[in-house]
């Protein structure tokens, strides 16, 4: 410990024992046991409190009888338990019989003090910290804590509960022997006293009729079997196995989600999945036993692992699939099964037994579409995959959501009533089948998925979420389309449904509400991105209003539909599909598209299409766009004047990356083009370093990227010196400029520096020259400004000595001045 903060402490302990002083507040007192923690794991504890008797009194300050704050009470026990760790420590505290007096009946668990949640969550992270070697589990055996764990697993306050459990699980982890030791023996005479103790609690626990004491036991197992996996849980499972089997036979199952935890966490320990302890036959018993709600999740579980026997494999995924069979036998024309998904739901098994009501009926479903869609992607999913029915039964629940199924049977009909307009079900499954857009399937089928999307895609009932998602699946289906051999376009069937598509599309740009006209826009943004360059794309979309209509959201009233607006544009620009605007107002057309989005960087009162157009700038210049190719320098000039005084952190952080693009370019960095580009993108011709830092300098680029690097925003000021040390470093190995650093001009621009250094940015540095850049640069420490940006913006204010001065400033005790208010 420091002595400065050695001479702070025991002001700070007195203030802490005096229950007249204001009480530090909670994020005080956690950094004070920070602190405290940082020094035991460094040292001895032992040392600290012999070098430190004022901590020993404060602790012992806390078994008088006054009216002590239970945050303090609080923080002295998890102060007590991180000092005990060490069993050195542990014996001194003995000694005194402070450890017995604190976490014993003569400590606060007699007292009015117990009544708070946070002196008992004190206790309990006490323990937890203290209990790390043999000493401790005697004690906890001697003092009674053990029992006071198990009341406190039925606390009210589930922080405390949940936190007893896992001290439990802990203690009964240091209690049994590691692998060295080898398994003990299933006669619990021979396990420790503490061992025997919990384990003896649980199996009350699991043969209790309250469902509350079961799921505090099956949690504890859970989070045992999920963290050890030494031999002893071998021996523990097959103990208590039979109790836990036993839970099946009750109707209903109790503490169902607690059991399927438990199966699941007991099925992933590597020693209990490999070994015969007849795991699978009580996980298949469970799926048999458990309502379809209950089973999924375990089903999922199931087909997740690794290793597993075909036949249980082979249950789950039939477990997983009874609602969507159910739902296509429901709504199959003729009576009987459909002939989808067969043997998955017997004659007896109905719609209204699976899904009896709405709530049950779309919370069942939702899982389901959800749990398949994590599995789909997975390596061990089922093979083969049953990708036509799957499809079916995403296309059936879309038309029964939709209002388009027609269903003949009554449990058709009464599903359909159940599902008509559950925007819930239509969004999961909208994203389960465009997550199946990933395998293949009958034309029939695939004509049945455009048709649908089409039809929500039309429907003035689909809800904008409902209308963002089938724009998502849309897009993933049309990225699927087989494609010709050789041809990157669209093939026949997609190309007959863009043209379907692109009126819709129209009609949705026109939408009344913004969100609609916003996902509208994405996705016109990623059909141009991958087949702007294709024939029939291009020949459908300019032959509709699309660009048009795309041109005029550019000055929506909505500030996220002008930025989709802006990258919409560029991207139509990047590919040449900008339609000329007629009219006076624009006589150059796709020029007129630059000064708009100049425009809107100058004057749109909104952060988010002001950093649309820097990201769509940036791209057009990495692409050498035609507008930008034609005076590269001038464009770069604007861009950058405009960015260096916008308020918004993310648009002069974006103006970093544009002139770090120009100046990879401008330095001979290979870039790519895009299809409109003039001239393909070439490095720059080799000359000497102050011909090729001149067209930097006439830009400004040195001036933006110096003011950035004192910017009050740090990932600007990071950006720039990120820039400034890429460019050094290029510059570095050329010996054909020679800077002078003694120059009248380099001292006056470094003077200049160091007043926007001290926030009076006024002057501007005028015309560089590349040799006073390039002294500018050298003089500049650039690696250390690196590393104070890197640092948190308090780590001044962090240090140990800070928190001490404050915390005794706020009583009174320290003057004003010493104090890092922070």
């Amino acid at each position: 410990m420091d002595p400065e903060c050695s001479q702070l402490l025991p002001a700070l302990c007195a203030v802490l024992a005096d229950p007249r002083q204001p009480v530090a507040d909670d994020t005080c007192l956690e950094k004070l046991l920070d602190w405290f923690k940082t020094i035991t794991e460094a040292g001895s504890s032992l040392l600290l409190l012999q070098g430190n008797p004022c901590l020993v009194e404060l602790l012992c300050h806390m078994l008088k009888p006054q009216d002590l704050s239970s945050r303090v009470l609080a923080f002295s026990l998890r102060l007590t338990g991180v000092l005990a760790a060490q069993e050195d420590c542990f014996q001194y505290l003995q000694q005194g019989e402070l450890l017995p007096k604190l976490f014993g009946e003569a400590g606060p668990l007699g007292g009015a003090a117990w009544t708070s949640p946070t002196v008992r969550s004190g206790w309990i992270q006490g323990l937890r910290s203290l209990a790390q070697h043999p000493s401790a589990l005697h004690f906890l055996a001697d003092c009674g804590a053990v029992d006071t764990i198990f009341s406190l697993q039925e606390d009210s306050s589930l922080f405390v509960a949940s936190a007893a459990g896992q001290l439990l699980v802990h203690i009964l982890g240091l209690s049994m022997p590691g692998p060295a030791g080898g398994p003990p023996s299933l006669q619990a005479g021979d396990w420790p006293a503490c061992a025997q103790k919990i384990v003896g609690h649980i199996e009350e626990s699991l043969r209790a009729t309250a469902t509350p004491q079961i799921t505090q036991a099956l949690n504890v197992l859970t989070t045992t079997f999920g963290h050890c996996h030494d031999p002893w849980t071998q021996v523990l499972w097959v103990r208590l196995s039979p109790l836990v089997a036993g839970l099946l036979e009750k109707d209903p199952v109790p503490a169902a989600h607690s059991l399927v935890d438990l199966l699941l966490s007991v099925a992933r320990s590597p020693g209990l999945s490999s070994s015969s302890c007849g795991l699978w036959e009580t996980l298949a018993q469970t799926l048999s036993h458990l309502s379809p709600t209950q089973a999924g999740p375990l089903a999922l579980g199931i087909l997740k692992l690794q290793d597993c026997p075909q036949a249980l494999r082979a249950q789950a995924f039939a477990v997983l699939l009874q609602p969507l069979a159910c739902v296509l036998k429901a709504t199959a024309q003729d009576p009987g099964p459909s002939g989808v998904l067969d043997g998955i739901v017997g004659d007896s098994m109905t719609a209204d037994m699976l899904l009896p009501s709405k709530a049950a009926c779309v919370g069942l479903l939702c899982r389901t579409l959800a749990h398949l869609e994590l599995l789909l992607p997975l390596p061990q999913r089922p093979c083969p995959w049953p990708q036509a029915p799957l499809l079916g039964a995403a296309v059936t629940l879309l038309q029964l959501c939709g209002g388009s199924a027609r269903p003949t049977s009554d449990a058709g009909r009464h599903l359909c009533a159940l599902l008509l307009g559950c925007v819930r079900v239509q969004r999961a499954a909208l994203d389960f089948l465009g997550t199946l857009s990933e395998g293949t399937g009958p034309r029939e089928l695939v004509t049945q998925v455009f048709a649908v999307l089409l039809e929500y895609l039309r429907s003035p009932d689909s809800s904008p979420t409902v209308l963002k998602k089938a724009f998502q699946a849309t897009f993933r289906w049309l990225l699927s389309s087989p494609k010709t051999p050789g041809c990157w376009d669209l093939d026949p069937h997609a190309l007959l449904f863009l043209r379907d598509l692109l009126p819709v599309l129209q009609k949705r740009l026109c939408s009344p509400c913004w969100e609609v006209r916003d996902s509208g826009l994405e996705f016109l943004t990623q059909m141009t991105r991958h087949w702007g360059g294709q024939a029939g794309f291009r020949h459908a979309l300019l032959a509709s209003e699309v660009p048009k209509l795309t041109e005029q959201l550019l000055r929506d009233p909505e500030s996220y539909v002008r930025a989709s607006a802006v990258t919409a544009m560029g991207q139509l620009s990047s590919q040449g599909l900008c339609v000329p605007a007629a009219g006076p107002e624009h006589p150059g057309g796709q020029q007129s598209l630059l000064a708009e989005l100049l425009h809107i960087l100058s004057t749109d009162s909104e952060g988010f299409p002001r950093r649309a157009v820097m990201q769509v700038f940036t791209q057009w210049l990495r692409d050498s766009h035609a507008d930008v190719a034609g005076d590269t320098e001038q464009f770069v000039a604007g861009v950058l004047q405009v960015a260096s005084q916008d308020l918004d952190w993310e648009v002069r952080a974006q103006g970093l990356e544009l002139a770090l693009v120009f100046l990879e370019q401008t330095l001979g960095q290979p870039r790519s083009h895009c299809p409109c580009a003039m001239t393909p993108a070439v490095a720059a011709p080799v000359g000497p370093l102050a011909q090729a830092l001149q067209p930097l300098c006439r830009v400004r680029l040195f001036e933006f990227a110096f003011r950035a690097l004192f910017d009050c925003d740090r990932p600007v000021a990071q950006k720039s010196c990120d820039l400034l040390l890429f460019l050094r470093a290029k510059t570095a190995s050329s010996g054909s400029l020679q800077e002078s650093r003694s120059s009248p001009h380099v001292a006056s621009v470094e003077a200049a520096l160091q007043r926007w250094q001290a926030g009076d940015q006024a002057q501007p540095l005028g015309d560089l020259e590349p040799e006073v850049v390039l002294a500018v640069l050298r003089s500049l420490d650039l690696e250390g400004l690196q590393g104070a940006l890197a640092e948190s913006s308090d780590h001044v204010e962090k240090s140990p000595q800070s928190l001490l001065q404050d915390m005794l400033a706020t009583v009174g005790v320290l003057g004003g001045n010493e104090a890092d208010c922070y």
